[in-house]
């Protein structure tokens, strides 16, 4: 029997490569380890586990419509290269407008308008607040499906991307495992109840609850290391936190910060989500952990799932990659696949097929 699964399998391999392609090939190897989560948008959550096959071929020149708050970190990069890379594969159309910030919420409103009023034939909503689909007064007529970013809504019934409570509950259990006396923490959470900023600085407080770290500062700003180094200037004015966990983009101005204040090593400093400028934080030891939700995964799963949703699939409820982790002597290879897009990346707008 052996024997024969041997002399079987490379003769499939060997045909379906002949029948579709090299895309095959890579599916069969690489299929997505993927979570969905339910009770839909609840930051607690029972998760079942899945290998997820992706397409190789699609049914229609798909028109995607894609809107996001910004492009101004690695996260939405990331996004927008795992997007734009299976737009590309699977030879659909794809659009991409970015509102510019969390606090643009008429101009992503304006933007959904176009989307919906153009022939595309579905959207990917990485929406800059959670009730951003109750503020638009016609009617919603196309497929809209949430990107990242929670969207409180009964016209969407998918949503790819990760549990941020769950995020922020990892970075906040690892701050509380590593402490073994009395501590403060300063959270720098991104933009006040925009994106997952509000989930995440749950999870870090709920991860924390009876343990002997406290709480000493919570501030929020749009995702701008500028911002993030005038609110650690004003921080460090007032405490020294034993810690500071916060967005990528914060963490990556406090690892500036503390150098220039000869406070590296007295602040350990804990990131909720990756970066390039993170992974090399990590390397250098200035930074002690981060999580890592596999970002260009996320981009790929998104595309996806939309065209399997207009090819007569049903919803998939919550879904997204398993989180992942980084930390100092334990740093996984995988980021360069599944979460950082390549150094010398653009962003791109606008796919065309071939």
């Amino acid at each position: 029997m052996l024997l024969k699964k041997r002399i079987k399998l490379p003769i499939i391999i060997a045909l379906m490569f002949a029948l579709y392609g090299p895309f095959v090939v890579a599916e069969l190897k690489n299929p997505w380890s993927l979570e969905q989560r339910k009770p839909f948008n609840q930051a607690i959550q029972s998760i079942n586990n899945i290998e997820y096959k992706q397409l190789i071929s699609v049914k229609n020149s798909w028109r995607v419509c894609v809107l996001v708050p910004h492009l101004k970190d690695a996260y939405w990069m990331g996004i927008n290269y795992g997007l734009v890379t299976h737009a590309k594969a699977l030879n659909i159309q794809l659009e991409l407008f970015e509102a510019g910030s969390y606090y643009a919420e008429d101009k992503q409103l304006n933007q959904l308008d176009y989307c919906l009023t153009q022939s595309f034939d579905g959207i990917l909503l990485g929406a800059v607040s959670p009730g951003l689909l109750a503020k638009y007064q016609p009617p919603i007529t196309k497929p809209i499906i949430a990107l990242v970013n929670r969207l409180d809504s009964d016209k969407v019934s998918t949503r790819i991307g990760v549990n941020w409570y769950e995020m922020g509950y990892r970075a906040g259990l690892f701050v509380r495992q590593n402490e073994k006396e009395k501590s403060t923490l300063a959270i720098l959470a991104g933009p006040n109840k925009q994106g997952g900023s509000d989930s995440v600085e749950q999870g870090i407080i709920d991860a924390l609850e009876g343990s002997l770290v406290t709480v000493s500062a919570i501030q929020h700003a749009d995702n701008n290391r500028n911002l993030y180094r005038d609110q650690l200037e004003i921080l460090l004015l007032s405490q020294t936190p034993d810690y500071i966990l916060g967005s990528a983009v914060a963490i990556e101005a406090a690892v500036s910060v503390l150098r220039q204040k000869e406070l590296e090593g007295k602040i350990q400093l804990v990131s909720s989500y990756l970066s390039p400028a993170i992974l090399r934080a990590i390397h250098r030891k200035k930074v002690q952990f981060s999580n890592d939700d596999l970002v260009v995964t996320q981009g790929q799963l998104a595309i996806d799932v939309m065209v399997r949703e207009l090819e007569g699939a049903s919803a998939f409820g919550d879904i997204g990659p398993l989180i992942q982790t980084q930390r100092m002597q334990a740093i996984s290879t995988h980021y360069s696949e599944t979460s950082l897009a390549p150094a010398d990346y653009y962003p791109i707008y606008r796919v065309v097929p071939d």
